[in-house]
């Protein structure tokens, strides 16, 4: 049987100045100004760095925390893992969420409001793992601690929340340990029953992609220097970098579950949401790429329209993969 080609309506004038409204271009100058004079946190310490985020000293306001969250408790490879949970009376499905920071910064509490949204858009129970972090513990620590969650959520799901429909994301080093979690669950598991994966302006390739090495030193929230410096502390003393294990582009994705992938085209990460969502679609796979004219690395946590049109098209996404 003869197939006619598949031709992909990108249009190229998405990534051109032009395309960039007024209010994304004055609101990454807003940034750029604010956060040009922020302290490194390789300077002054990734702890004391975490501390003044918990206590809102930074460029952005601190996120009001929910009333309704739990902190649930698993046994992890390492310890206790907490898991903050936010849920509806009787949830349609599970979002196991894993938040970023580049392996080195975040918190599960940290991105309440955006859970609470989802929970309101979806009726799913919304499931943050407190991963442990790098510097203090690189490679493999944080990977383990999300394939331990996404374990015990398999196991316990429906006891738990009445429902085994399980989605899985997060926001870049968040959306890197989701396709992580993904190939684990996989190979580790045999599972590979994720209804749908979000996966926000990820890292796939600590190798680093063309994007990422000529992104540059604007201080637009990620620059080459922060992508470098999360790296190293993420993966001392690892050279081989495009192990699967730790550059999900380099992995066999065959199988894995339906994925959107979101980028703004001022996000350093740019090539590895492109290059992730054709690998995706290659191994037969239902992807979708969502590019966003201006979106900074971050962009769907400012209160813009640009962010609030991502998320519209995050929260449907999300409804149809447990529909």
């Amino acid at each position: 049987m003869a197939f006619s080609p598949s031709i992909i309506p990108l249009d190229p004038a998405i990534f051109a100045d032009s395309a960039i409204s007024d209010e994304t271009r004055n609101f990454n100058a807003l940034l750029i100004k604010l956060m040009t004079p922020m302290p490194e946190w390789w300077d002054t310490g990734a702890e004391t760095f975490r501390e003044a985020r918990r206590q809102g000293r930074g460029p952005f306001p601190l996120a009001p925390k929910s009333p309704r969250a739990q902190i649930w408790q698993l046994d992890g490879p390492g310890g206790q893992i907490p898991l903050r949970v936010i849920a509806p009376e009787k949830p349609t499905g599970i979002y196991l969420h894993i938040h970023g920071g580049g392996w080195v910064l975040g918190e599960s509490d940290q991105q309440d409001p955006m859970l609470e949204r989802i929970v309101a858009s979806t009726g799913m129970a919304c499931v943050s793992v407190e991963y442990r972090l790098a510097p203090e513990h690189p490679y493999p620590a944080g990977p383990d601690d999300c394939e331990a969650a996404a374990v015990w959520l398999v196991k316990n799901a429906r006891e738990k929340f009445g429902t085994d429909k399980l989605t899985i994301g997060g926001e870049s080093a968040g959306a890197h340990l989701s396709a992580v979690t993904l190939l684990r669950m996989r190979d580790r598991h045999g599972y590979t029953g994720f209804c749908g994966a979000n996966l926000v302006f990820g890292a796939f390739d600590l190798a680093m992609t063309p994007s990422q090495r000529t992104f540059g030193n604007e201080r637009l929230v990620l620059r080459t220097l922060d992508i470098e410096k999360f790296s190293e502390a993420f993966l001392p003393g690892i050279n081989d970098r495009r192990v699967p294990d730790i550059s999900p582009l380099y992995a066999d994705v065959a199988g894995l579950c339906p994925a959107l992938f979101t980028i703004g085209t001022k996000d350093a990460l740019i090539d590895d949401s492109l290059f992730m969502w054709t690998l995706w679609s290659k191994a037969g796979n239902a992807a979708e790429l969502a590019v966003y004219p201006g979106g900074a690395h971050g962009f769907t946590s400012f209160p813009t329209t640009l962010s609030r049109a991502a998320n519209a098209t995050i929260d449907a996404f999300l409804a149809r993969a447990i529909a």
